[in-house]
């Protein structure tokens, strides 16, 4: 048995995973704004440690049942630490060895888009695909490539910061420090805050998203989200010229809304070889695939 964590801008999940990559056992909660942003590392690990004492209680595992803990993290991680993570604003930070205090088993630290896009190609929206990009669309956008079957790993750190490309020059202020970033406009947190300004309301929820996207005043709103998110998606397949892209994150549960607006706007976009479209899905293991993929070689 293997523990799956995957800590995400607004939420930490835990799984318990069986020798054929299925969750049997998982506990989510939301981390939102219950954390002041300077005791951010040591309470996420102190949130960490509860859920995952809650997993074992729940399914009745001991500790000594899990041979490895795989965590999925945002951002630039090295195998023992998280080297920065913009949207948790956390630097330098060993988790490896904080969690090690808790449990003295192995851990592999990755990051989550990497997590997610192995998890899809092992079991997923990828698995029959050798040249694939995988999105995942949230918070921010992260992003993995697939070329001849392989994923795509620089020597240094894991790379493909694909949510930190220039989409606008001068444009809006992004948290890693440049201008303009892709997902500064096209991630899901773009476009609820957006929506939000537009009524006039603090914050939207992500079950709300459904019914506002058929909203008359917001269809301008949502074009120009489509537009923005067009961008980026033609630029990568000029790029990498993939079979698929498959686009995770609490995207995918909008896949007969924004999904369908996307694929239409794709096809009006001047692409090299447009002949070749790639297939866009949405994955297959919606939210749990950086839970799965935490685990996995």
């Amino acid at each position: 048995m293997k523990i799956g964590i995957d800590i995400g801008g607004s939420h930490v999940a835990v799984g318990l995973i069986n020798q054929m990559g299925r969750i049997i056992c998982k506990s989510e909660i939301s981390i939102g704004n219950k954390i002041n942003e300077n005791d951010f590392p040591l309470e996420l690990i102190n949130i960490i440690i509860e859920q995952i004492e809650l997993v074992l209680e729940k399914s009745k595992k001991s500790i000594t049942d899990i041979s490895l803990i795989g965590i999925a993290v945002p951002g630039m991680v090295s195998p023992k630490k998280i080297i920065k993570t913009e949207n948790l604003h956390v630097k330098d930070f060993p988790i490896v060895k904080e969690i090690n205090k808790y449990y003295n088993i192995p851990i592999k630290l990755r990051n989550d888009a990497k997590c997610a896009a192995l998890a899809e190609k092992e079991y997923g929206s990828l698995k029959k695909a050798k040249d694939a990009i995988f999105l995942t669309i949230g918070t921010g956008i992260g992003g993995a490539v697939f070329l001849n079957g392989e994923l795509l790993v620089p020597q240094k750190y894991e790379g493909f910061e694909i949510g930190h490309m220039t989409i606008e020059k001068k444009g809006l202020q992004c948290n890693c420090g440049r201008k303009g970033c892709f997902e500064k406009y096209a991630s899901m947190k773009a476009l609820k805050e957006k929506i939000a300004r537009k009524l006039e309301r603090e914050k939207i929820s992500g079950k709300e998203i459904e019914d506002l996207i058929q909203n008359q005043k917001l269809v301008k709103i949502v074009d120009e989200y489509i537009d923005d998110l067009s961008i980026g998606i033609s630029s990568l397949i000029n790029i990498f010229e993939p079979e698929v892209i498959s686009i995770g994150g609490s995207f995918a549960y909008y896949e007969k809304t924004l999904l369908t607006k996307l694929k239409a706007r794709l096809e009006k976009e001047e692409i090299f070889n447009k002949e070749n479209m790639p297939k866009i899905v949405v994955a297959k293991l919606k939210n749990d695939a950086g839970i799965i993929g935490s685990v996995l070689n």
